[in-house]
């Protein structure tokens, strides 16, 4: 039984089984292209670690805060409820909310999974999350029972933890009880930019930089071949000796090879394998260095289409685990839930912004000093900032009717 088998299998799960399940899942899939990928040796390759660096950032820097609900619809902050601290400030008395949710985001992105261990106070409150390494966690379905436990390795034991006791969650799955693992996936793909970038490092590192083939019109004895290797080991090679003057001896020749680093298909290669990587993580190419392409007005446009197709599925995610996870029911039911302030990402250029809120302006959608807060700036002193203005030639069609106006048909 691995850590993607059967859940419901009969048999009792041991601290041996969970550690074989581990070690082989840390080990990770030998690929064609002759590397081992997994979690962690992805996360060196330079593509990988930037695509999850920019969603785990931009997740850890959003703004996410407790409402409640009002009866006629709108929503006030709840800065009251315990729940607030924990998302908005302090998980625990170890880390603040960004690096929770940095490190929980990046979990997720990698893994497909992120995990967090719920206490409650007498009140059955969420009061800390600490988060534990998705790998020392196997989501199971109790067979007695039906319902899912979580199996987690603490100082050499598996505890079980109910589902209430542990936050979590999971990417895109088949069985709505654990994520797929995206590195997992795209094995293939990945170790191909993993090999590219090795042979690279090796070529500059370990390659004969003055880039030719030696040919002798003779058999070199055993003390001139000697000689000679020592001398391409001590002056041939690594980056400190390219390009140095080569002088030859006894007719020696040297031949020129082409460079590989510089032939089309290799550098195509490694750009092909970093979109391909870039449309795994779905993060647009300007955020992870790729600017070929890039004009000032499409990357306004990828960005926002970054918010909303990448950066609000996994959003939903966290807002509905939040919701469902650290609040009661009763609590729900009172109207409590947890929001991301997305605003802040979706504004367009400035001159663009401005003219769209004065459209709300002018046709009382918004006042004074909700452009002045959505603008980062206090309220106006006084009753005038909170009053709404209307364009004084739009009047309902009835209101035109009633003063004897034309009808409009």
């Amino acid at each position: 039984m691995g850590l993607f088998t059967d859940l419901v299998d009969k048999r009792p799960y041991s601290m041996n089984d969970f550690t074989r399940d581990v070690r082989s899942f840390l080990r990770g899939k030998q690929v064609l292209s002759g590397v081992t990928v997994n979690e962690e040796t992805a996360l060196r390759y330079i593509t990988v670690y930037s695509c999850v660096r920019v969603l785990a950032e931009t997740l850890g820097s959003l703004p996410l805060s407790v409402h409640r609900t009002r009866s006629d619809g709108g929503s006030d902050k709840a800065q009251d409820h315990p729940v607030y601290e924990l998302i908005h400030d302090l998980p625990n008395d170890e880390m603040t909310t960004q690096t929770w949710r940095e490190a929980s985001m990046g979990h997720l992105t990698l893994s497909g999974n992120c995990y967090s261990i719920i206490t409650h106070n007498n009140k059955g409150q969420a009061v800390d999350l600490y988060p534990i390494d998705w790998h020392m966690v196997d989501p199971k379905r109790n067979p007695s029972t039906g319902k899912i436990e979580y199996h987690i390795v603490d100082r050499g034991k598996v505890e079980v933890f109910p589902i209430e006791k542990v936050f979590h969650i999971p990417g895109f799955g088949f069985d709505g009880i654990k994520g797929y693992s995206p590195i997992r996936m795209a094995a293939e793909s990945i170790g191909i930019g993993m090999a590219a970038s090795e042979f690279s490092a090796r070529f500059y590192g370990q390659g004969m930089n003055i880039g030719g083939v030696l040919e002798h019109p003779n058999a070199l004895s055993d003390d001139a071949y000697k000689r000679l290797q020592t001398w391409i080991e001590e002056k041939g090679s690594g980056m400190a000796n390219s390009w140095k003057p080569l002088i030859l001896e006894e007719g020696m020749k040297f031949s020129r090879i082409p460079m590989p680093l510089t032939d089309a298909q290799f550098v195509e290669t490694r750009k092909f394998t970093r979109d391909e990587i870039g449309g795994l993580f779905r993060v647009p190419p300007h955020m992870i260095g790729n600017l070929e392409r890039a004009t000032f007005s499409n990357i306004e446009h990828q960005g926002i289409e970054f918010v909303q197709h990448t950066m609000l599925p996994y959003i939903t995610r966290w807002e509905q685990a939040i919701n469902w996870k650290l609040f009661t029911k009763e609590e729900r039911e009172k109207g409590y839930y947890a929001r991301f302030n997305l605003s802040g990402l979706l504004r367009g250029d400035y001159k663009s912004r401005q003219e769209g809120l004065a459209i709300m302006r002018q046709n009382g959608v918004i006042n004074a000093d909700t452009w002045r807060g959505l603008e980062g700036m206090n309220p106006i002193d006084g009753p005038e900032g909170q009053e709404y203005l209307v364009n004084g030639n739009m009047i309902p069609v009835t209101a035109a009717a009633s003063k004897g106006g034309e009808t409009v048909k």
